[in-house]
């Protein structure tokens, strides 16, 4: 009779500890709001959020909303009926979500704002960035660089692009760009002969390529047929590559006409190979991987009532509070470094980007 019970007991134990695993491979599901797959870089970001969520025994809903903001909030909406236990979510328009965030929080779904702060909303509990003031210090350190300002060399024609106005972080880029610009502008070393200068004026709805293209047409028709453009400020590899194919209608590019240094962020490979080809100038790097990585620890902290590593809680005010955020370092990158941060780091194989 003993022996019979140690064997229930054993087999009691293996059902437990059987149990323990499978709740350790199945810690419910995540909630994955993605704005576009027009960009290469959502599509990583996705990815590699999928994959180390899964590693840590998550099931996830991945949802891509195609830029349509009553579709992101559709599928927010269903995220929330199918009880996901957290929602990281990349705004496309960080000012529209405040009644589905409300739903959220009234269901107990703790939200995660990820690389774009959701704006007028109290229920955002924490997020996940990179240094975007430091991303627009890049940028303009590198015109900076390129033309000799520091070393008195001067005056420079340049022009001024900026992100998606209902992005907050095309602000924080503006703004840590012209923290290094201004001054030369203020000083005349630096010349915007357009004018435009300021979001209200720069801004490019959507990020859309086509909509810089366009005017980057109009103002080297209207500014620049006599004169040449020796920088363009433009704080995304795909608005860039709009810019560079305006820029080599009219004749930039040639060995007549050289290319202004054109600047860039995400380190897509369209832009990689530009910057080989010596049209893009430069970009910025942001390793989703590693923004991936954080996110998940942050759900994981609040899932198992901890608190998330935190590194910046004064920044990102989204009109209501001040969100609780995690910043990672962004990096520069160039024909002279590309390859011992993107293909050293394993983000590319080098035959990707050659």
């Amino acid at each position: 009779m003993g022996a019979l019970k140690n064997l229930v007991a054993a087999a009691a134990v293996g059902v437990m500890a059987f149990a323990g695993a499978a709740s350790a491979q199945d810690k419910g599901l995540i909630g994955i709001s993605m704005p576009t797959k027009s960009s290469a870089r959502w599509i990583s970001d996705g990815a590699s959020m999928v994959k180390v969520f899964q590693e840590k025994g998550y099931k996830t809903d991945l949802q891509y909303a195609e830029d349509d903001i009553p579709n992101q909030l559709a599928q927010i909406e269903n995220m929330i009926t199918k009880k996901v236990k957290v929602l990281v979510i990349a705004a496309i328009d960080g000012t529209t979500l405040t009644a589905a965030l409300k739903q959220a929080a009234d269901s107990g779904i703790k939200v995660i704002a990820y690389d774009r702060l959701i704006r007028g909303s109290a229920n955002v509990d924490y997020y996940a960035t990179f240094d975007n003031f430091q991303v627009g210090v890049l940028q303009a350190s590198y015109i900076e660089k390129s033309l000799g300002l520091k070393e008195g060399k001067g005056p420079f024609n340049i022009e001024l692009f900026g992100g998606s106005a209902d992005d907050n972080n095309a602000f924080f880029f503006y703004n840590g760009a012209m923290s290094v610009l201004q001054p030369y502008i203020d000083s005349g070393k630096l010349v915007v002969q357009s004018k435009q200068t300021g979001m209200d004026k720069v801004a490019t709805l959507r990020w859309d390529g086509a909509v810089a293209q366009a005017r980057m047409d109009n103002l080297l028709s209207a500014f620049y047929t006599q004169k040449r453009v020796d920088a363009v400020l433009s704080p995304y590899d795909g608005l860039s590559i709009g810019i560079i194919s305006s820029l080599k209608g009219v004749g930039y590019g040639t060995k007549e006409q050289k290319m202004p240094v054109v600047t860039g962020q995400d380190a897509e490979i369209p832009s990689m190979k530009s910057i080989l080809k010596g049209e893009q100038t430069s970009t910025i790097f942001k390793d989703t991987r590693e923004l991936a990585k954080v996110t998940v620890g942050m759900v994981d902290a609040v899932l198992s009532g901890g608190k998330p590593e935190i590194n910046d809680t004064t920044t990102y005010n989204n009109g209501v509070k001040v969100v609780p955020s995690y910043l990672l370092k962004p990096v520069s990158v160039d024909a002279s470094n590309w390859e011992s941060v993107l293909i050293g780091s394993g983000y590319y194989k080098k035959e990707q980007i050659q």
